[in-house]
């Protein structure tokens, strides 16, 4: 697409500060826009560039596009990345960690890893391409030297949805070809959309051809078509035995230089073409040149979608190719580190070879400080980026049938529409017209339901279209035509005082711009393929399920849609495809969804931080990835999930081990009948008039110690906890109350007990104590309260338990390690990088304790009804939670249960993938 004159000018300024040391002197980015502002007053100079970008005329920018490209500039190089997480496997410690970046690297050209930089600083800033060549040395450093006899070698890469991971492994696809990899293969996800999509950027970034035209390194001054690799697929033709001899033209691997690449679909059948043309080739195998086999979204293989793709074949078939050399490594690449490769397939025999466990490296990846994750999105206690849908639920039901017809359009949704018009605007007028624009609506798991979707949607967008080109530009249309109005009601809410224009400039510009926008189904029907083109901007609202929820990239994503929920914390969150890079237009970003599961999505992002926070201590403890591997299989909030999908077809009961140790469980869903909590209020208030009365030791205000464990089994018998329909294990509410009494039972230790005390008018009245009921936002779920956030005690509940010196020592580091993230200069992220210190404290703490808490509370609730306060409505609840020591090294005591596999069955509802 053709530059405008704002970005030809801020790439020539962008090219200036590419060549200073970094990090940049203050003053720098400032000085080289001062000196563009002279040059534009320079009619030659002018005339000089809009020659170099073959344009007619380069217009003048005005002083607040020169401020904005200040502002842009300075978070471009002010972006961070920090060094990942390594943990390596019992052998892979004995072997030799550095022969690529020690030796290997520096003897060499690196010819394909050169261009592959060098084509990528166009895209992305200079610390993150640096950042990416580091992670990718420390991966090289843990496969299989070329030159060895022989070696087979299993790591994973753990990133983070929408965060880089294809330019990652494109990185290490490079280096292993200049290291002396010969048959590269990559996997990349189950559907066409998403091979291609990877085939087409690795054409860009390696190969240098799509088709007969030179594209990405192929354009650059050093290219040579000597050593271009030879790609036996295409961007429009996964793997077949005829093409792949056709675009070899009989060549071997023994006497070609250039490497082989193939990209395909995760497909046993696929797997099978590529297995057969290597045995008629190699009829004993390959055992001079090494395989590097990459395994993109490599949990997906645990997803049983159709019996003909049953992960076990999937998992054979791979196993089977891998097996085919005698030097080979295999790198699975996967966002969510709750995938069955830990667990599944444990075996190893001798027809197929070893397991894809990756024994010897897990390699955890930092994002970049500009990447829009999850933990800004949903650790961000404005949340900022959520939208409320509270009236979606009768007009798309959760749960459908395959040929439901919507009556109309919820309002949300209709909103949702009006504010994507608006950013398109809004980009438009920051200057970013030739960028992609796109909208998610992810509604049903049901192709009919989404065409359904689609064409009221196209109808709406029509009233749309048909008001604006009447009255867009008319002096007032906002009051004289009630659909602009509309549009001016959404501006209003989501961007005024947010956003520097003015509400005539934005309707204007949309005014502009509506026949720009076209809308797509993306499903196993679809006719019209989405496609972005390299030389037009799409403007698109997309609608699908399945075909859009796994790695496919929906290029300058802001508004989603998103009503579709699953149980399973791997499956939800490759459903968010608004994770990524929002350079200049983040702010523009919303989500719309349910309150609950936006909660469940900060359920995810807790969990993740628990286990990458479990990795950091595997580290630097020199644990390996079967620890790993465990701790996900135990862990309260993801283990049984995963144990869901993997023990499915078997019938009976399972053995289910859970690990609480390091965790904190609360009753963040309380009964909302009046007699049971007043039951519970008194029952706290007798269990603490108990504990005074026979004399516990008392070091704190309102804490004792040293409790026996019967005691403590007999209150949390007593309490009336909630429990969701067909979840008497209580995995929903989290609070895991079957697995907490056995706990109690079976781990022989003394509790400590804290009652906690709020700022509400009404006093706890319990003999000698002093203190207050504590003060709380409920919302009326229908058959139960949930406290705000899921989430009862303060953040620092726990640190009564531990002595002031040691919670000061363990605040001391945690603050060191968030000032070392390097974060944006501004600190627009800082109140999302204290809850995550908060949360890290927490968890810290934890570790430091020697005995299980019991943490009780009574609460003076104000009740939320309908997503509206309500603040004549106050309830006293009562609440505990139990907060158990120790950490991923910790022996306390797992809990092992028997689980029905009807349970797990009930937990699979609705769980298929595919767009029926």
């Amino acid at each position: 697409m053709q530059r405008n004159s704002y970005q030809i000018f801020k790439e020539e300024i962008t090219n200036i500060l590419e060549q200073k040391p970094k990090p940049l002197f203050e003053n720098q980015i400032e000085d080289a826009v001062d000196g563009f502002k002279k040059i534009q007053e320079d009619a030659g100079l002018l005339n000089f560039f809009a020659m170099k970008y073959e344009l007619s005329n380069l217009k003048k920018l005005d002083e607040k596009q020169w401020s904005r490209m200040v502002r842009e500039l300075e978070t471009d190089y002010d972006v961070r990345t920090n060094m990942g997480i390594i943990v390596t496997g019992e052998q892979q410690k004995e072997r030799d960690s550095t022969w690529w970046s020690h030796k290997q690297k520096l003897s060499q050209e690196n010819y394909y890893n050169e261009n592959y930089k060098k084509y990528m600083s166009s895209s992305l800033p200079n610390d993150v391409i640096k950042n990416t060549d580091e992670d990718t040395d420390i991966v090289m450093n843990y496969l299989g030297n070329p030159n060895e006899e022989q070696f087979e070698r299993y790591g994973m890469v753990v990133g983070h949805v929408q965060s880089g991971k294809t330019g990652n492994y494109s990185s290490l696809v490079c280096k292993a070809a200049d290291a002396g990899y010969k048959f590269i293969v990559v996997i990349a996800g189950a559907m066409n959309n998403l091979r291609n999509q990877t085939q087409e950027r690795l054409n860009s970034s390696f190969i240098g051809r799509d088709l007969n035209e030179r594209v990405g390194v192929a354009k650059l001054a050093n290219y040579r078509e000597d050593k271009r690799p030879i790609s036996l697929t295409s961007k429009t033709k996964d793997f077949n035995r005829a093409d792949a001899d056709r675009n070899s033209q009989g060549i071997s691997l023994d006497s070609i230089s250039s490497p082989v690449i193939v990209v395909i679909k995760k497909n046993t059948r696929t797997l099978d073409n590529v297995i057969s043309w290597i045995e008629n080739h190699y009829s004993s195998g390959v055992n001079k040149h090494a395989m590097l086999l990459i395994d993109d979204e490599s949990d997906y293989a645990s997803i049983n979608t159709k019996e003909e793709e049953d992960p076990t074949k999937i998992n054979e078939k791979i196993r089977a190719l891998l097996k085919l050399f005698k030097k080979s490594s295999y790198v699975a690449y996967t966002a969510t580190p709750y995938a069955n490769i830990f667990i599944d397939h444990n075996t190893d025999t001798e027809s197929l070879g070893k397991d894809l466990f990756p024994e010897d490296f897990i390699y955890c990846l930092n994002a970049p400080s500009n990447y829009l994750g999850a933990e800004k999105i949903f650790m961000d206690k404005n949340q900022s980026y959520f939208y409320d849908v509270d009236d979606a639920a009768d007009i798309i039901p959760p749960k459908h049938k395959k040929d439901y017809e919507l009556p109309e359009l919820p309002n949300s949704l209709k909103d949702a529409v009006r504010l994507f018009l608006i950013n398109i605007a809004i980009r438009h007028l920051r200057d970013q017209e030739n960028k992609h624009n796109s909208m998610l609506v992810h509604a049903s798991r049901f192709t009919n339901v989404h065409k359904n979707i689609a064409s009221n949607i196209n109808d709406y967008y029509e009233k749309l279209k048909q008001a604006l080109e009447s009255d867009g530009k008319k002096d007032n249309s906002s009051f004289k035509n009630e659909i602009i109005g509309d549009i001016k009601n959404t501006f209003e809410y989501h961007h005024e005082d947010k956003i520097e224009f003015e509400w005539s400039k934005i309707i204007f510009k949309i005014t502009d711009i509506i026949s720009k926008v076209q809308i797509f189904e993306v499903h196993k029907d679809t006719k019209l393929k989405l496609e972005y083109r390299d030389d037009v901007a799409s403007n698109v609202i997309v609608i699908g399920g399945t075909s859009l929820s796994r790695g496919y990239t929906l290029e300058g994503l802001s508004i989603s849609y998103f009503l579709r929920t699953t149980v399973f914390y791997d499956t939800l969150m490759q459903m968010g495809r608004w994770f990524g890079y929002r350079m200049g237009y983040e702010d523009l970003c919303r989500i719309y969804t349910t309150q609950d599961t936006f909660d469940k999505f900060k359920t995810i992002t807790e969990a993740t931080l628990d286990l990458v926070d479990d990795l950091k201590e595997m580290s630097e403890n020199e644990m390996t990835p079967r620890d790993f591997g465990l701790a996900v299989k135990q862990h309260p909030d993801s283990g049984l999930q995963v144990t869901a999908k993997n023990k499915l077809k078997n019938s009976g009961s399972i053995d289910f081990e859970m690990k609480l140790d390091g965790h904190l469980k609360e009753t963040s869903w309380i009964l909302k009948e009046t007699s049971a909590n007043q039951r519970n209020i008194e029952l706290i208030k007798g269990f603490v008039k108990k504990i005074i009365k026979e004399d516990y030791v008392q070091p704190k205000e309102r804490y004792w110690i040293d409790i026996p464990r019967e005691i403590i089994l007999n209150f949390v018998n007593e309490f009336n906890v909630y429990e969701a329909p067909l979840d008497d294990l209580g995995m929903k509410s989290k609070m895991p109350i079957k697995f907490i009494k056995k706990y109690i039972e079976q781990v022989n230790s003394l509790w400590d007990i804290a009652i906690y005390s709020g700022n509400s008018l009404k006093k706890l009245n319990i003999d000698g104590i002093n203190g207050s009921y504590q003060e709380r936002k409920v919302t009326d779920r229908g058959n139960f309260f949930e406290v705000e956030h899921r989430q009862v005690s303060s953040g620092n509940a726990e640190n009564i338990s531990i002595s002031l010196e040691t919670l000061n020592q363990i605040k001391e580091l945690k603050k060191l390690n968030t000032e070392q993230k390097n974060k944006q200069k501004k600190n627009e992220n800082e109140d999302v990088e204290n809850v995550i210190t908060n949360y890290s404290v927490r968890k810290a703490v934890r570790n430091k304790m020697v005995k299980p808490l019991l943490m009780l509370h009574i609460i003076d609730a104000e009740v939320k009804e309908n997503n509206t306060e309500s603040r004549d409505m106050r309830l006293e609840l009562a609440a505990f939670g139990i907060s158990f020591p120790g950490g991923i090294q910790s022996t306390y005591g797992n809990v092992k249960l028997q689980v029905n596999t009807v349970y797990l069955q009930q937990m699979m509802e609705d769980e298929y993938y595919d767009d029926y």
